[in-house]
């Protein structure tokens, strides 16, 4: 590796889209330079108060939480609160867990933990055990939105942080775009619209690439979990991934393109799409676009109807 571009030091990496050698410090000092800068135009923690970060040990979210702890640090007016979502997912989630309430203790930051099984009544394991239509990914992600949002209000957090990265965001337009669901293309993160119940999400990490938090994790000696979910192979996401970094061989910086796309249609799409009405689940009191149950309260409908199926 050559030296770095701003030092006689050895560079750590080539970041590409930029053809920048970069050392270990220099590197380190770019992506908190980006994560600050990412965090003051979503959130607008003035007058201080809380934020959230959901935190599942994985290397993006604990940079996530590393990267919002060391911004806010310095002040006294400010509360970060970890907010970590067991699953249910036996040899992976149970081995996450103490990655985070570790580090937590470390650094004194508050770890708050909830359960799928004793909010959804189910758990994810056995969810794909119960041979639904659906992958269990349908299931996890809107249990685990909903026990996030949920933690996070409960906690008084004025924001919910995600350790969505760079890869995380442009595999999600590209998938939106592919499908035509348009709608759905303009209600991802961040949120700039607060609606009432619901703790808007900002994504201190979009503007990093995955490579690049996973370095930022080892060169700060930040502890992750890093292992796969052994559902995930299911996931429709996985095709978008392999698109997305066949793409990223010839164009580097086709996923800061994709995400530069998505910021230009952002008005477009609001007036195209505008927040729907939202009234409290009949079920769970949660705040739902419909007067009938969330989508929530609904899969978990479907789960205990599929589990008393096949006892």
């Amino acid at each position: 590796m050559p030296a770095c571009d701003r030092c006689p030091e050895e560079a750590v990496i080539l970041v590409r889209h930029a053809g920048r050698h970069l050392c270990a410090e220099h590197f380190v000092e770019l992506v908190e330079r980006r994560a600050r800068h990412a965090i003051r135009a979503q959130a607008d923690m003035t007058d201080g108060g809380t934020i959230a970060v959901a935190v599942s040990g994985g290397k993006d979210s604990m940079t996530c939480l590393d990267l919002v702890r060391r911004t806010f640090a310095p002040r006294k007016d400010m509360r970060v609160v970890a907010i970590t979502v067991d699953e249910g997912i036996e040899g992976y989630r149970d081995r996450s867990i103490p990655v985070v309430a570790s580090y937590c203790r470390e650094h004194g930051v508050e770890h708050v933990v909830t359960s799928i099984r004793d909010e959804q009544g189910t758990t994810i394991d056995q969810v794909a055990a119960m041979g639904l239509p659906e992958t269990p990914c349908a299931y996890c992600g809107v249990w685990r939105r909903w026990s996030m949002n949920r933690a996070a209000r409960r906690a008084g957090a004025r924001y919910l942080a995600t350790g969505l990265n760079l890869d995380d965001t442009a595999q999600s337009v590209l998938m939106n775009v592919c499908r035509a669901d348009v709608e759905r293309l303009a209600r991802l993160g961040p949120h700039e619209r607060v609606q009432p119940g619901l703790v808007p999400r900002i994504q201190p990490l979009r503007h990093i690439p995955e490579v690049e938090d996973y370095l930022y994790a080892l060169l700060r000696g930040i502890p992750i979990h890093d292992a796969e979910c052994p559902h995930s192979s299911r996931a429709q996401r996985g095709r978008y991934r392999a698109m997305l970094h066949a793409l990223l061989e010839d164009e580097p910086s086709a996923a800061h393109a994709l995400v530069r796309t998505l910021d230009k249609l952002q008005g477009a799409l609001a007036d195209a799409f505008p927040s729907a009405e939202l009234r409290p689940c009949p079920a769970c009191g949660e705040p739902s676009p419909g007067e009938g149950p969330c989508k929530a309260c609904a899969l978990s409908a479907r789960a205990r109807e599929a589990a008393g199926a096949h006892p």
